[in-house]
């Protein structure tokens, strides 16, 4: 990498610490968003029910993740003209101003259906940028370390992911503690998106000290950069191969393992093991204090044994721990529940022609018949269930263990009609569900 490269000493520190806080700040920005979804779903989705209402806040928190790639191909092209530093200065003014107006964004009582339509574009503007940022401070730590040592300090990039998590949930402790839990989920949740001009004030103010890497200075003192990366990137095989090796061999397991154990784990003791919402963010946050370190060692350890060891590691021991451990994780947060479905499975009966997909993104599906009354009443109550079809016509039952709950077919009645109909459904169906042993 040359002697810039290997220099030791209070100027690696700074590239590494400057570098980590930025990232650190946008992680936090993105993340206050899916720590919040379900006081998000409420404001912002209003009109569509409950399930359905977090579904959609669960889809808008994806999108940021949809366009990442874009933002970082933009950026990369961007910093390879422009330099690191005016591209770090753009992502992060991006992620802030995007952040600070999630929280001063009209809610969909006040503005309609524009409420859920800024909400998108602005999660696309935060994904966006964090395309860039991300992968744009792992290259420039990645410029200034030695080669013996890069896997080391690119590691503590990989931890702000964690300290931005870390951060955007003990703002969202403090906040709701301070304000009480009925005032933070009426307006009090915007006080962590507005928090975010702070922290865009510290990171702008941190990253202007910054300095261009060595390799950038190199690169523009060689001639600028290529005139065509992109083709060069894709559409030669020379290379395109290792972009599509490191895309779907790498980065689709990696995003699938990290999103699974901090976001998917945090929505099933929320939605389905019912634990209460400040329970799970102290958990999840005490989990995500406890590995934040570990990003530094297996970056030290691939120093040592490889690259290839170690993510292949990650993935094996992810692909064998998933199942059981939520499994543990369902006997340990809610006992009572995972010995009721073990005792007494539950198991709709209907005709499939009869059952549509529990999903209404515009609020307008009646669910009206006898198999849908009975799925959405298991789905808001957060029971699991498995499908057995039944001859063609034939009114839906659901089966809790051995005692069979018969529903009611509710095509053709009128609103206030179906509306009893469901209700009853429901009251016989939380009966057995209570005799079975399953908690309320």
């Amino acid at each position: 990498m040359g002697k810039a490269n290997q220099a030791e000493g209070p100027g690696q520190r700074t590239v590494v610490g400057a570098s980590a806080a930025g990232t650190a700040f946008e992680w936090y920005d993105f993340f206050i968003f899916g720590s919040l979804t379900t006081i998000i779903a409420r404001h912002f989705y209003a009109d569509v029910g409950e399930a359905t209402s977090y579904i959609l806040a669960l889809l808008t928190f994806g999108v940021g993740f949809v366009v990442r790639p874009l933002g970082a191909l933009v950026f990369g092209w961007f910093g390879d003209r422009t330099g690191r530093k005016t591209t770090f200065l753009v992502t992060i003014t991006l992620m802030g101003v995007a952040t600070v107006a999630i929280g001063v964004l009209p809610d969909y009582d006040q503005i309609g259906i524009l409420a859920p339509i800024l909400l998108i574009f602005l999660r696309i503007l935060q994904g966006f940028a964090l395309g860039g940022e991300y992968g744009g401070a792992a290259i420039y730590v990645a410029e200034h370390a030695p080669d013996h040592k890069r896997g080391y300090l690119t590691g503590w990039i990989q931890t702000t992911a964690a300290l931005g998590l870390i951060g955007a949930l003990s703002v969202i402790l403090i906040t709701r503690w301070i304000v009480g839990v009925e005032a933070f989920d009426e307006w009090g949740w915007r006080i962590p998106f507005l928090l975010s001009a702070f922290l865009l004030a510290i990171s702008l103010w941190i990253r202007l000290k910054l300095n261009e890497s060595p390799a950038y200075k190199r690169m523009e003192a060689e001639g600028g950069e290529r005139r065509a990366p992109y083709r060069e990137s894709f559409l030669t095989w020379r290379n395109g191969r290792f972009v599509l090796l490191a895309l779907f061999g790498i980065m689709i397991a990696q995003g699938a393992v990290w999103y699974c154990g901090y976001f998917y784990t945090r929505f099933f003791m929320e939605r389905v093991l019912k634990v209460e919402v400040a329970t799970v963010d102290k958990l999840v946050l005490a989990v995500t204090v406890a590995s934040a370190l570990l990003y530094v060692f297996f970056g030290w350890l691939s120093d040592k044994v490889g690259r290839k060891p170690v993510m292949l590691g990650g993935m094996l021991l992810a692909l064998v721990a998933f199942f059981p451990g939520f499994n543990a994780l369902t006997r340990a947060a809610n006992p009572d529940l995972a010995q009721a479905q073990a005792r007494a499975p539950v198991v709709v009966v209907a005709d499939p022609a009869t059952c549509a997909v529990q999903f209404d993104p515009v609020g307008k599906t009646a669910f009206a018949s006898s198999c849908d009354i009975a799925k959405s009443v298991l789905s808001n109550a957060g029971v699991s269930y498995r499908n057995e079809a039944a001859p063609a016509g034939m009114v839906a039952r659901v089966r809790v263990g051995l005692v069979e709950v018969a529903s009611i077919e509710g095509e053709g009645l009128a609103r206030a009609e179906l509306a009893a109909a469901r209700a009853q459904v429901q009251g016989r169906i939380q009966t057995a569900l209570a005799a079975a042993g399953y908690p309320d």
